[in-house]
């Protein structure tokens, strides 16, 4: 039995540089399917919904070629929020869901659709296990992002072929740049990634791309010992004299410490992960000390999740289908359920497929040991062969006055 009634999509957690698109693709799907009369936004995700602080994006995006800005537009358009939701069996977080079961009411909303990563998928699954006995037939999808590359169930997320692409791009030009000098030094290179390497990983793609890469890549999946590390700086060193590294900001020494704790503030966000930054820097005294040679460090920090203006062409579309289909799939009966990316064996193609949130929330999926060498300090060609088709294709991007041109939702 074909269920009616209107949608709401929100976004949540750290923004992409397609996220965007994935708007795009729900409301694309919610706008040509005859059970959606509306489909609205939620400013900010679970807080836009708690505050009923909402947009009408059927109208908002009554011409087409609104949608092709949003798709080329960084950040969340809508907002972003890290609300964490309450466990199930919390009395006091009760008073939350059923706050938002009136506001489900109140708007006839009988789908949801949530933009986001891991944490995001959390609230998707408490909310479909809150809803499942109560007296509102509705469905909740979680639409998958993060340029983390870290959910289980999919072969990869939106928002990280963009990210890689930027990494890769701006890996391509650091070296270019520091190999002009014939003066010994090293530079560090942080990239994005707390638990999972996949960021990190994408800054190697360049030895199979045009043949320049780092020296030296470390992911979170191996533990950081600074003697090696020395030991591979002053390797590399003696090959050519100037030496870049790709660090992932979460890399942990065998205690289990963070590498860059000591440059941190030691915050944690609501769903207990440390703000991290600081590993670059960290690891330039220490080769200053140990070393002596030149050596700087660069943090490419918020620029890998928002360089719209060099995103994958492959991220893009696909981030578009994967909103689209989360619709569809919700209109043809499902709940509670993740839009995953199944990869086809032979010429690059992903299949779009609903894994079970519950197997999916708060996983990490980290980046194989066949994709890392045997020394820890580097990725291995079948770890490129696998990112090298997600950066593939270019976009077209609206310019207005030598400037991208974004799409920004009025409120």
């Amino acid at each position: 039995m074909l269920l009616k009634g209107n949608a709401i999509v929100g976004q949540s957690g750290g923004p992409t540089a397609a996220i965007n698109a994935t708007l795009s693709g729900v409301i694309r799907g919610a706008m040509a399917s005859d059970a959606i009369p509306t489909i609205y936004g939620a400013f900010n995700g679970v807080e836009g919904m708690l505050a009923d602080t909402i947009c009408n994006l059927s109208e908002v995006f009554a011409n087409e070629a609104d949608l092709r800005v949003l798709e080329a537009t960084p950040a969340a358009a809508l907002g972003s929020c890290r609300r964490k939701l309450p466990k199930l069996d919390d009395a006091e977080g009760a008073v939350i869901y059923e706050q938002l079961l009136t506001f489900f009411k109140k708007h006839d909303i009988r789908y949801f659709f949530y933009i986001g990563g891991n944490d995001s998928m959390d609230t998707v699954a408490k909310l479909t296990a809150w809803l499942a006995d109560k007296d509102w037939e509705m469905r909740v999808m979680g639409v998958p992002k993060t340029i983390d590359n870290d959910l289980v169930g999919t072969d990869h997320t939106p928002g990280f072929g963009s990210a890689a692409k930027y990494i890769a791009a701006s890996m391509q030009e650091i070296i270019r740049d520091t190999a002009v000098y014939t003066m010994k030094a090293v530079t560090i290179v942080e990239i994005m990634g707390r638990d999972a390497g996949w960021l990190t990983a994408s800054a190697a793609l360049t030895r199979k791309v045009c043949g320049v890469a780092p020296d030296l890549v470390y992911l979170p999946e191996r533990v950081f010992d600074y003697d090696r590390f020395y030991a591979d700086v002053r390797a590399a060193l003696e090959v050519h004299p100037n030496v870049v590294v790709a660090v992932s900001e979460g890399i942990k020494l065998a205690d289990g410490h963070y590498v860059g704790e000591g440059s941190q503030s030691g915050a944690v966000d609501v769903f207990g992960h440390r703000y991290l930054s600081g590993t670059g820097k960290t690891l330039e005294m220490a080769v200053k000390a140990e070393i002596g040679c030149k050596v700087r460090s660069v943090e490419l920090n918020i620029l890998q999740r928002c360089a719209s203006h060099i995103a994958s062409g492959a991220d893009i579309s696909e981030s578009v289908r994967v909103g689209r289909a989360a619709v569809e799939n919700a209109v043809g009966g499902l709940s509670g359920k993740m839009m995953c990316f199944i990869r086809r064996e032979g010429d690059y193609y992903v299949d779009i497929q609903p894994g079970d949130i519950a197997k999916i929330a708060n996983m990490i999926r980290e980046v194989p040991d066949e994709f890392i060498n045997a020394e820890g300090n580097n990725i291995t060609d079948a770890g490129i062969d696998y990112l090298l088709p997600l950066i593939q294709g270019e976009c077209d991007i609206p310019y207005e006055n030598g400037l991208p041109k974004h799409f920004v939702i009025p409120r």
